[in-house]
């Protein structure tokens, strides 16, 4: 195998360690569940960065052709 090879392979398995366990690191919300009509309910702030990053693609790509 060459250098690059392995060094890809090494990246991708971390990465693939790291996706595995973050879910299990990063529970941050309370095990209480929240009411989606509850103003006090966050859902808008990761919603927005979504968006946004996909309208950016999808301006990317239509600028592309």
């Amino acid at each position: 195998m060459k250098k690059n090879t392995r060094a890809l392979i090494h990246i991708s398995l971390s990465v693939l360690i790291l996706l595995l366990f973050l879910p299990v690191i990063a529970d941050a919300q309370p095990g209480i569940p929240c009411d989606p009509l509850d103003p006090a309910c966050p859902i808008d702030g990761g919603l927005l960065v979504l968006i946004s990053a996909g309208i950016g693609l999808g301006a990317k790509r239509f600028k592309k052709k």
